[in-house]
């Protein structure tokens, strides 16, 4: 059990001592606060799908609102990507336009509209277009291979596709795989691929979008609980399932996020803060539910400018932050350690960085540290996952340094509990065990697939895989996904446990712990590093940081080094089955 002494020691190790008189209020305190009847984070209680949860009073009730709320911000730029500049007003007039072209092709509620492109301004255009009429938007991997598309839109059972040029020669050969598809648009392709349109046809490029016509969504009822998305989850293992998520799912999200910055805020003892509307870099693809659900809705919300880019390159992020004055950024702790690592850091102006923000994996106390030191921004931190549709737990700021191993309590209206490994017990305060989670923002299960759906959703909670633990206060200190856990001679090994401990070593930028087969132990844990430019460390001198911070059986009995960052999924995860090979 992490008690309030180990916290302090972990904080001060990282070299963060709480100022005085902080925190001025404790965490429930906040909550109460901002919960009271009237403010802006009331609570109520409803029945979803025959269980009684408490919800955001104030939340938008469908993703029509969120539309309008963004229609509002005006003349404010909503998205820019390389040279192209797109407000708030030309995005609500695309997807106007675009949301009647669904409904002229056939698209009505229910129906599924598939997604598939990087991160373009024509992405929240298609997004919007779809669930305002009530279809089920389908974001597909942008990084999947031609198979793996194919699969989805069959799967989904997709109506209609709009996809850029990139994924359609991947999907064209296949087309045979998902006949359900009757309307395929393509964006950014000079001309009509074979078999397809060309969406500029409709909507024209997004410079042009301000000059088309001024029209009202089409007038369509759509409940809290209907659906609105099917995500499929990373499939690092086996085929990826569509978890299907509901309109309050989305909605809840902006309403979580700005409760846990209040949080952050009373906890100084200061005033809430008038709105102020800012610029974020959006380095997740909005296919992954970090991006789209916590940061997208969020985003369009608040009014603030968000910026894409073709790729992730640290000195090109390095470039927009200083051109456009970028407050925040983020996304996964990789990033974040690009940001501070990279040798030509020091030759941009990036003084506008107030917040670095992530999660998708565990991430070192050390990041933290740096975060706050070298950019001088809040670090923050939470957990989510597919299934509940991003935020569930979060902390930021003053919490975060002073827990730099949690991922934060849970949001108001979520609940976390700690289970056995068959399901049938609670654990104790500090145990480590499953984390099950419940709450608005939990979906309602996997896509035409019921036997999952049953061995997963249970009673209103969702049981995520991880392990974890929950401290005095209820702060989630996440271990290790459960398939991660490596099991050396009947001991446990939390891999991010050991993966903290190398990420701390000076050289380390990225790092994995892997099980290797042992024939009476089992399996042994060996891991793969990768360093910073111009940084140097032998596998001894890594053994010996991690033989003194851990247990002996805890220490890798082999480390490899990659050249490059370790292969990660598009969601942030590493792809820990890929790194056999460096063995």
């Amino acid at each position: 059990m992490a008690t309030k002494t180990e916290h302090t020691d972990l904080a001060s190790a990282i070299g963060w001592v709480p100022p005085p008189g902080w925190p001025a209020r404790s965490r429930a305190e906040c909550g109460a606060m901002l919960t009271a009847p009237g403010q802006r984070f009331e609570m109520e209680e409803v029945d979803i799908r025959g269980v009684t949860l408490r919800t955001w009073k104030n939340a938008p009730p469908n993703l029509r609102f969120i539309a309008a709320l963004g229609r509002s911000h005006g003349m404010r730029e909503f998205v820019i990507y390389e040279d192209e500049r797109v407000t708030y007003d030309a995005w609500f007039r695309a997807v106007a336009t675009l949301a009647r072209e669904f409904q002229a092709r056939g698209v009505g509620k229910g129906d599924r509209v598939a997604l598939a492109m990087r991160n373009l301004p024509e992405w929240p255009v298609v997004f919007f277009a779809a669930v305002t009429i009530g279809a089920i938007c389908v974001p597909l991997n942008a990084w999947w291979t031609g198979d793996e598309l194919a699969y989805g839109l069959a799967d989904s059972g997709t109506k209609l596709l709009v996809c850029d040029e990139e994924r359609w020669d991947r999907i064209a050969e296949h087309r045979g795989a998902f006949p359900g598809v009757e309307t395929v648009f393509v964006a950014r392709s000079e001309t009509a691929p074979d078999g397809a349109e060309r969406l500029e046809t409709v909507i024209g490029q997004p410079p042009a979008y301000a000059d088309l016509p001024d029209l009202e969504l089409p007038e369509v009822d759509i409940q809290p609980e209907d659906d609105a998305t099917i995500f499929y989850t990373s499939g690092t293992t086996g085929k990826p399932k569509g978890a299907l998520g509901t309109h309050r799912n989305l909605c809840t999200n902006i309403l979580s996020s700005g409760f846990n910055a209040g949080c952050a805020v009373l906890r100084r003892g200061e005033a809430m803060p008038d709105p102020v509307q800012k610029t974020t870099l959006t380095v997740i693809p909005l296919f992954h539910v970090t991006a789209c659900s916590a940061g997208l809705m969020g985003n369009i919300a608040a009014g603030n400018t968000m910026v894409f880019m073709y790729k992730w390159d640290p000195v090109e992020a390095f470039k927009i932050i200083e051109r456009e004055k970028v407050a925040s950024t983020g996304g996964v702790p990789t990033i974040a350690w690009q940001l501070l690592e990279h040798p030509e850091r020091k030759n941009y102006d990036l003084s506008s960085i107030e917040a670095i923000a992530y999660g998708g994996a565990p991430a070192a106390p050390e990041l933290v540290r740096k975060i706050r030191e070298v950019f001088g921004a809040l670090p923050g931190n939470g957990w989510g996952m597919t299934e509940t549709m991003a935020t569930v737990t979060g902390h930021s700021s003053e919490d975060y340094l002073n827990r730099p191993d949690s991922c934060g309590p849970p949001v108001a209206v979520a609940d976390l509990k700690i289970m056995s490994e068959d399901g049938t017990r609670e654990l104790p305060t500090g145990e480590i065990g499953e984390l099950w989670a419940r709450g608005p923002m939990v979906v309602k299960g996997y896509w035409n697939k019921p036997e999952a759906t049953a061995e997963t959703f249970v009673d209103g909670w969702v049981k995520t895989g991880d392990l974890a633990r929950l401290d005095e206060e209820g702060w989630c200190y996440i271990a290790d996904r459960a398939k991660d856990m490596i099991i050396r001679g009947g001991e446990n090994i939390y891999s991010s446990e050991v993966e903290n401990v190398l990420y701390d070593h000076p050289a380390v930028t990225d790092a994995a712990l892997i099980g290797l087969p042992h024939r009476t132990l089992g399996e042994e844990p060996a891991a793969v590093v990768h360093l910073a430019p111009g940084m140097h460390a032998s596998e001894a001198e890594l053994q010996e940081w991690t033989a003194q911070r851990l247990a002996k059986f805890k220490v890798p009995v082999r480390i490899a080094f990659s050249q490059e960052v370790l292969p990660r999924n598009a969601n942030g995860k590493i792809l820990k089955k890929e790194l056999s090979s460096f063995f």
